[in-house]
């Protein structure tokens, strides 16, 4: 393993001003971001239009990294006509996170430094079994693995950046399972679309503990976050809305109060660009601030489990994931 372990920060508590109702522009209220370069996956609906739209409100030059350049160049040009003429320039990246070559080509295009990379884009409960054409399950590989990808490609890019944040959204559903390394892509184990979003997002977590022991030494940073509840985004657009709602009155589901758009993002803002969370790394953030651990999944509408920032998950899924897109 590369780098050396970063030094422990304390417990991270919100400003006094950021919670749960907070917006992602009162999150960069005041921040210069002019000379920076972002990128956000999956900037064509929901919170990646949020995010990527303040960080460029604040200066940043930001690049929307979609599956689809023609709904992304619509999102940039309405953007365009809201921003004030000292945003930064937004432009349109192609990125398929369920196809390696599209990140390839992605990583190869980009030259210069990378100052922010907020890994955003997401598929949430795909109701059947549905694999890439290399194999892997559809929600492992969209959420992480196309993720891992981008990163890893791209460290060289942060690293130039001399003090780069990496931003991984994760999610509460990440308490709905554990990366099962033994059967990551349902070969033994009956499916279940829950389960899958759940070991996604554990990995999506368990990447910022991954890339916070590899990378401080190039002066990286890498954390997770919970968005919050959040109808107005197209991450469901694979969901059976009745079982939804059967599962959520069976109990098996606790949802955390709703969000806007705006507030949805602002934990991804925080950690992309905020002086507040300067230099902490390899934490879990919710509401603005680091999550409590919690011990079990029932009733639970908030915190992470300790198995999302276990070191030795980390570096496990770390290896697997290097083999898998290798």
């Amino acid at each position: 393993m590369g780098g050396r372990r970063p030094t422990p920060t304390p417990i991270v508590e919100a400003p006094l001003t950021f919670g749960a109702s907070t917006t992602a522009a009162d999150v960069l209220d005041g921040v210069d971001l002019h000379g920076r370069r972002a990128v956000v996956t999956g900037a064509s609906s929901g919170i990646g239009v949020e995010t990527a739209r303040v960080l460029a409100a604040a200066g940043a030059d930001v690049t929307l990294a979609v599956r689809e350049t023609a709904a992304g160049a619509r999102v940039a040009a309405r953007l365009e006509a809201e921003l004030p003429p000292e945003a930064g320039k937004l432009t349109v990246g192609r990125l398929d996170l369920a196809d390696r070559s599209t990140v390839a080509e992605f990583v190869a295009a980009w030259h210069g430094p990378l100052h922010i990379l907020v890994n955003n884009a997401g598929v949430m409960a795909t109701p059947q079994l549905t694999r890439t054409p290399d194999g892997q399950e559809w929600q492992f590989a969209v959420n992480h693995l196309g993720h891992f990808a981008l990163a890893t490609g791209l460290h060289p890019a942060l690293a130039a950046a001399n003090g780069a944040r990496v931003v991984s959204v994760s999610s509460i559903g990440h308490l709905f399972s554990p990366v099962v390394f033994d059967d990551l892509a349902y070969r033994f184990r009956p499916y279940d679309p829950w389960t899958s979003y759940g070991q996604s997002k554990t990995a999506n977590a368990l990447f910022a503990v991954g890339a916070a022991e590899r990378w401080a030494d190039d002066g990286i940073t890498a954390n997770a976050l919970m968005p919050g509840n959040i109808a107005d985004t197209s991450l469901a657009r694979h969901m059976d809305m009745q079982q939804v709602a059967a599962f959520v009155a069976s109990g098996e589901l606790a949802l955390p109060p709703g969000k806007t758009v705006e507030q949805g993002a602002a934990t991804s803002v925080l950690l992309a660009a905020s002086p507040t969370v300067e230099g902490v790394t390899g934490r879990y953030f919710e509401d603005c601030a680091q999550a409590e651990p919690v011990a079990e999944r029932a009733g639970a509408v908030a915190g992470v489990a300790p198995y999302a920032l276990d070191r030795d998950n980390a570096a496990r899924l770390w290896a697997v994931s290097e083999a898998l897109v290798r």
